[in-house]
Order: C-alpha cells, then sequence, then structure tokens
C-alpha cells in the first residue's frame, strides 16, 4: 500500500533557551528541543506524547515557527519555513492553524466570538465582507454552538465552549495542518470526549492532518495513527499507535503505557517500577538521558548516547537494546481501559451526530418559513 507523501518534517531541530550571563561563570543553557528528525504524512493523526517539560509544547510551537529554532530546519510542502520572509510567513499561517492548551488565554476577552473567529477571515483576505458573518455562523454550528453565540464574549462560555470557540477560529481559514496543544487537558473527561469527536469529524470533513499533544494516552489511543514518545528533548520511540501500544520498543514507552490506570482490579498483572525524577535539563546525563531511571540500563547507556534508528516494521527508537528487550505493553488483560474509553467516545459521537440533525431540521423549517 503506497503511503501518503511526507507534508511536514524537521531535521536535526533544536531549541535552546539561555539565561542571562550571571557576573561569573557561563550562562545557563536547556535543551529544551534537542536534535529532532519527524516525518508527518498527508492526513494522518500524529500524537506527541511524554512528561511534563519533556518539550512537547516547545516542539509544537517551533512547527508553525510561533518560536525561533537554533538550529535545524522545519520544511512544510518541500519549503523550509525558517527561509520564509514575514509576509511568506503570514501567508503560510492560513495553511498551519494551533489549537492553544488554555482556550481563555488565548481568547482575547474584549472581542465577541464573531470577532474573534473572523479575524482569520479579514487576516488573510477571505471572502467578501458581507458574506464572513454567515461564515462565522456555519462555522460555530460545525464546532456545536449556536449563530447567536457570535454576539457574547469568551468569559460567558464554558471552558468546552471556549475549546470549541478556539477550533473554530482556526478552522476559518481552511488550514492543511491543524495542530493541538493539549487541546482536551483543561476540559473533563464528558467534554473531552466531545472535542475529541469534533476534531476527527472535522479531519475527515476538511482533508486535515492532525498534530495532537496529550497526556491521555487513551485518547491517543482512540485517535491517533502513529505516534511519538519524547523524553527530555529528544524523540526516543516512533510508530504505528496500536504497535507501539502492544510491543514497545523503548523502556520509556513501556512506562508510560503502565501508567494508565486500568478501573478492573488485577486487570494488569504487574506495573513496571520506574524510579526517580526526570534528570536536570540544564544537565542531563551523558549516554542515553534515560539510563538513571531505566530498569534495563548497561554500562554502554551510560556512555553511549543512542541514535533514533530503524527496528522494524515501520517503527523507530533510540535504545542500544530495542530489538533484543522484552518489554511489557497494553495486551489483552489492559483492554478494559481502552474499551471504557471507545464506548465514552461513541455515545457522544451519537449525541453530536443527534445535536447535528435538530440543528439541521431547525435550519430548514426555517428557511421553510
Amino acid at each position: 500500500m503506497t503511503q501518503p507523501p511526507v507534508i511536514l518534517e524537521t531535521n536535526a531541530l533544536e531549541r535552546l533557551f539561555v539565561t542571562k550571563k550571571p557576573l561569573f561563570g557561563e550562562p545557563t543553557v536547556v535543551r529544551a528541543v534537542d536534535g529532532v528528525d519527524l516525518a508527518i504524512r498527508q492526513g494522518e493523526t500524529f500524537a506527541i506524547v511524554g512528561e511534563s517539560g519533556c518539550g512537547k509544547s516547545t516542539l509544537a510551537r517551533l512547527l508553525v515557527r510561533l518560536i525561533e529554532p537554533t538550529a535545524g530546519q522545519v520544511v512544510y510542502d518541500g519549503r523550509d519555513i525558517g527561509d520564509l520572509s514575514q509576509t511568506e510567513l503570514r501567508a503560510l499561517r492560513r495553511e498551519m492553524q494551533f489549537i492553544f492548551q488554555d482556550p481563555f488565554s488565548s481568547l482575547n476577552p474584549r472581542m465577541t466570538v464573531g470577532a474573534l473567529v473572523e479575524e482569520p477571515l479579514r487576516t488573510h483576505g477571505i471572502g467578501a465582507p458581507s458574506d464572513r458573518r454567515a461564515a462565522v455562523a456555519r462555522l460555530l454550528v460545525r464546532v456545536g454552538l449556536r449563530p447567536e453565540h457570535a454576539d457574547r464574549y469568551p468569559h460567558e462560555f464554558s471552558g468546552g465552549q471556549r475549546q470549541r470557540i478556539g477550533i473554530a477560529r482556526a478552522l476559518a481559514s481552511s488550514p492543511r495542518i491543524l495542530i493541538g496543544d493539549e487541546p482536551v487537558s483543561a476540559l473533563d473527561v464528558s467534554i473531552q470526549a466531545q472535542v475529541v469527536n469534533i476534531l476527527e469529524d472535522l479531519k475527515d470533513e476538511f482533508g486535515l492532518t492532525l498534530i495532537v499533544i496529550a497526556h491521555d494516552l487513551a485518547v491517543i489511543r482512540h485517535m491517533s495513527d502513529r505516534v511519538a514518545v519524547m523524553y527530555l528533548g529528544e524523540i526516543v520511540e516512533v510508530g504505528p499507535v496500536e504497535a507501539l501500544f502492544s510491543d514497545p520498543r523503548h523502556p520509556y514507552t513501556e512506562a508510560l503505557l503502565a501508567a494508565i490506570p486500568v478501573p478492573a482490579a488485577g486487570a494488569r498483572k504487574a506495573r513496571v517500577a520506574v524510579e526517580g525524577d526526570p534528570p536536570n535539563p540544564i544537565a542531563p546525563p551523558p549516554g542515553c538521558r534515560f539510563h538513571t531511571r531505566c530498569p534495563h540500563a548497561q554500562d554502554r547507556c551510560r556512555t553511549d548516547r543512542p541514535l533514533l534508528r530503524e527496528v522494524g516494521d515501520g517503527r523507530r527508537a533510540a535504545c542500544h537494546f530495542a530489538e533484543s528487550l522484552d518489554l511489557t505493553g497494553v495486551r489483552e488483560e489492559d483492554t478494559a481501559r481502552p474499551d471504557a474509553a471507545r464506548r465514552r467516545f461513541e455515545r457522544y459521537a451519537a449525541a453530536r451526530a443527534a445535536m447535528t440533525t435538530t440543528t439541521t431540521r431547525k435550519e430548514l423549517s426555517s428557511r421553510e418559513e
């Protein structure tokens, strides 16, 4: 089967944050993103997971050049976005949109919802001014809001509704790539399912490429095609979602999967013990950065830095012993959590379909009147 073309890739991407130089000594350098190589295919849902502070959000912002890289490239559709002028970059932003983690802080409280959603249309000169109000109404309905919400302000909405406003604004310019920086982490469980279903529907409808950062691995398993696991600024494993969940090739991936809560008592036979906190990103350990917490670490891990390499079946892992380690994934005895998540998503998908049908009937009735 022919793979879709690569639409976005990074080559040796780095981002260093340097503090002010002290009176004595050297400035402090934090390697937030350190030599990341990724290739994201057109039309897929690509997830990036990892502990807090591993560099996921910094990587997401680098992908759309919200912050500038220290080194390396981000290539979109064959173009290095680092070489683009400000005018060219503005045009590029029409095709690459961002959904922020905190919907309230990303929305101007002094602007109405209609003005917020219309802003990308005005910025990129999309449509006639007289048609934009109708376009805003269609976008609001598409994300599960009502047209009359356009006259309200962000503080009048709940967290889930504000996130839908952010999604509608991101869709206004008809992007090709939509990047969500933990778009559901600030929402409760029921609202998470609704927002995830909206994103999946919109992906199919508009032919989007989704890049999602999230902590809930049940959500990742439900909606993703491929997953990249990040640790201390590096990508340590990349692979198809089901293969990665059932047969991890890096010990850190195994530890993340072991942290997924299972509601049934005794459903998981044993947990993988990972001791200690992540190392200080200012002074990462030599060799493999995970070796200070890895139960499988050997002498080579403490001195030689493993490279992200092919380990078979479309998988890549940054582990010296990826082919020989017997790691535990989410196997048959762990299906309680994914099945519960799937049922939750299906219930809200059915509720959303019913709501959409009701809205369509009301629109048709109003037109006939």
